[in-house]
């Protein structure tokens, strides 16, 4: 959406696109993956899958806010009320431009997950735009298993191998060791602050990266299929159900 002006703008929504993506995420580690990887994740997702599903890519909302992880060096924590007023007058913005369709992708979990879920059924209802958030994560947790055989978690083999497959450069593997990984008693639970560990794994014995470009690319490929398909088959339901 940034790349084009006002008069293309005019020209392509809503007569030619109707949806647009909008990637949200935050900066706080990640085991030895970037601080900005819940930022990386859904930008590429969205740039790889937005012509499948004729959708624009709106300029992503990088801060959100990281709770226990605000320790480490590098994070950044937006209060909520600050961050789910911001949000809000961009999904307001986006509705009052024209899209039908506004499609969250979500980078971070924690409490951001909530307001987001929270803001699309207000905004939705107040403006009459159809909204979906997608935890991509989350959603695609049954890939993690079937690419690497196990579960993954925050900064583990899951989240690393998508951003490997962005840019290897992007991974240092080098500063990794496994006792940087503590597992969640279930998945995101946890009270400390700071958290002792950027890598937290969803369950025990699971989820340490091991770094391998082939099942990285498979796992890039395989969560971008899911997403798309999941974003086509909602929009279609909608339209179905007149809605």
């Amino acid at each position: 959406m940034e790349r084009i002006n006002w008069i293309e703008f005019r020209e392509w929504v809503p007569v030619k696109i109707q949806t647009i993506l909008l990637p949200l995420g935050t900066l706080e580690p990640h085991g030895v993956a970037p601080n900005v990887t819940d930022i990386l994740a859904p930008v590429a997702m969205a740039r790889e899958i937005a012509p499948r599903v004729n959708a624009m890519v709106a300029p992503a909302i990088p801060y959100g806010f990281t709770g226990i992880m605000d320790a480490y060096p590098g994070s950044f924590t937006i209060p909520e009320a600050a961050f789910r007023g911001y949000v809000r007058a961009v999904l307001a913005g986006l509705a009052k431009n024209k899209f039908k369709n506004i499609i969250l992708l979500n980078g971070h979990g924690g409490g951001q997950t909530a307001v987001l879920s929270a803001l699309a059924q207000e905004v939705g209802r107040e403006t009459g735009t159809r909204i979906l958030v997608v935890n991509w994560w989350s959603y695609c947790s049954d890939v993690t298993l079937e690419v690497f055989g196990e579960d993954g978690g925050h900064g583990a083999e899951n989240e690393t191998a998508y951003i490997m497959a962005i840019d290897p450069a992007l991974v240092q593997a080098r500063h990794y060791k496994p006792e940087m990984a503590t597992a969640l008693p279930q998945p995101n639970t946890w009270s400390a602050y700071p958290f002792p560990s950027t890598i937290m794994l969803y369950k025990e014995g699971q989820g340490y990266p091991k770094f391998d470009p082939v099942k990285a690319k498979s796992y890039f490929t395989k969560v971008n299929d899911k997403i798309a398909g999941l974003i086509h088959e909602t929009i279609r339901k909608w339209d179905m159900a007149g809605v």
